[in-house]
């Protein structure tokens, strides 16, 4: 069920990390430290606030959010140990449903992107099918470091947007 940002902005602590800990992937500290910048005037300033915060972090800091993620059609989703956000994301994605000749290059194209940048590839599934996925990890692997981590970045932020309004109701702003 999802809330409007009056009930976002009542939530204690605890319930505020446990509800949107996952909105950027295996990543609660996030959310936990933008508790404190309540009240949200809407879910666009609660996105923002978000946004800014890993917009902050060193570039050290933006890899180990892009290193949670795991591998799109990777051991996580065939051992079934991916969030349930992850798993849902995926498998509408149609990555579940791989054919052998497309798991068998997705496999070598995730491990050469790790092997290049240190980081799982990272894109927005929901955003995407699988041929997409595909030709988006292969043309990816050519990019430079920088390049790279800042179109993951860019890719967390829109999960993590998609996620936000799957637990938010829109943006009818909020008197603070």
């Amino acid at each position: 069920m999802r809330m409007d940002i009056a009930a976002v902005n009542a939530l204690s602590y605890e319930d505020f990390v446990n509800i949107f800990g996952n909105v950027v992937e295996k990543c609660p500290i996030i959310t936990a430290a933008v508790w404190s910048r309540r009240p949200f005037a809407s879910l666009t300033a609660l996105e923002a606030s978000i946004s800014d915060f890993i917009d902050a972090l060193p570039e050290s800091g933006k890899e180990g959010i892009l290193r949670c993620h795991p591998d799109l059609a990777g051991r996580d989703l065939q051992s079934g140990t991916l969030t349930r956000e992850s798993h849902e994301e995926q498998a509408g994605a149609g990555m579940d449903a791989l054919n052998p000749a497309e798991s068998s290059r997705m496999a070598r194209l995730n491990e050469e992107y790790k092997e290049r940048f240190e980081f799982p590839f990272v894109v927005c599934a929901r955003m995407h099918d699988k041929a997409n996925i595909l030709r988006q990890l292969s043309e990816r692997c050519r990019n430079g470091r920088v390049v790279e981590r800042a179109r993951g970045i860019e890719e967390v932020k829109k999960i993590c947007c998609l996620r936000l309004q799957g637990l938010v109701l829109s943006d009818a702003p909020n008197k603070l």
